[in-house]
């Protein structure tokens, strides 16, 4: 679609105003900022896009989109590489997010924003849950098919449910019932986590999917420990001087020389310790053999 013919359906009569200013505005930020991110709207409330919005005001701009609103203005945009790729993957409800932070770190952003909502029949269960021992503080009653229906063992005492001992009801990849997701709920049990993710995302020209963003920053902070560590210890083998090497280096140095001292009898006060236990136990053995051959030490 040409600019043009683009233009006359964005203000053709008729046409809402809150999509003009849309189509508007997804011609401009992409040309505003360095890097735009897509997130699917799954499981996300407006409280946590609200709170999102505000503490990040001055840093990303987040829109909820008409699909084939952002598609028709992305093809007026010119010198953006990648939004022919991002308008294949607007599905759905759609947010973009346009701004400078890196697509890895808007994902870490992100993810220390989820929250935990209560499950509801068919959600699918992401983690192992376990309905934890101890007392419920719920009454005895019908409820007690819905922990005998999801094998959890139970007692009556002092009027109220106990759970005997620690239950997994549910492993990554099951289907969770709706008779378990009322159980849950009533035991205030939120095993669903929802939130922000960024879904594909293009930074200057490169294209991220989710898998790409996806970042375990334990794993990654033990890697790098990992790597110091080997590196290190290769310096220091080598004998390369740097401010992290050198200490090691030198204490290398001094062990080796005072095995070098000891093995060939040099003495002096700090070797004395290491030289004289080696000269007797050498003696003994001596004397031992010439004692075996019939000499005798007088």
């Amino acid at each position: 679609m040409s600019t043009a013919a683009a233009a006359v359906i964005v203000h053709r009569k008729g046409y809402p105003k809150k999509k003009r200013l849309m189509y508007k505005e997804l011609q401009e930020l992409p040309k505003s900022y360095n890097v735009i991110a897509l997130s699917k709207m799954t499981k996300v409330r407006a409280s946590q896009l609200m709170l999102l919005r505000k503490k990040f005001r001055n840093d990303i701009k987040i829109r909820i989109i008409k699909n084939q609103v952002a598609r028709r203005a992305f093809e007026n945009v010119q010198g953006v590489a990648g939004l022919e790729h991002l308008s294949k993957e607007l599905e759905g409800q759609c947010a973009l997010m346009f701004t400078n932070i890196s697509p890895f770190k808007l994902n870490l952003i992100f993810g220390q924003n989820k929250i935990f909502l209560a499950a509801k029949g068919g959600d699918v269960a992401t983690k192992e849950i376990v309905i934890p021992a101890g007392n419920t503080g719920i009454a005895p009653g019908p409820v007690l098919s819905e922990f005998k229906v999801a094998n959890v063992q139970t007692k009556i005492d002092q009027g109220t449910i106990w759970v005997n001992k620690d239950t997994v009801v549910a492993k990554p990849g099951d289907v969770i019932s709706t008779q378990l997701a009322s159980l849950m709920s009533k035991l205030n049990i939120k095993p669903i986590e929802a939130g922000i993710a960024v879904n594909f995302a293009i930074a200057e020209g490169l294209m991220f999917t989710e898998a790409d963003l996806k970042i375990d920053l334990e794993e990654y902070r033990n890697e790098l420990v990992r790597s110091f560590q080997q590196a290190l210890a290769l310096a220091t083998e080598v004998g390369y001087a740097t401010a992290e090497t050198i200490k090691p280096m030198l204490a290398k140095a001094h062990q080796h020389a005072r095995s070098l001292a000891a093995e060939s009898g040099y003495l002096t006060p700090e070797t004395a310790g290491l030289v004289l236990p080696r000269a007797q136990s050498k003696a003994q053995a001596v004397a031992g053999e010439a004692k075996k051959k019939g000499y005798s030490a007088q």
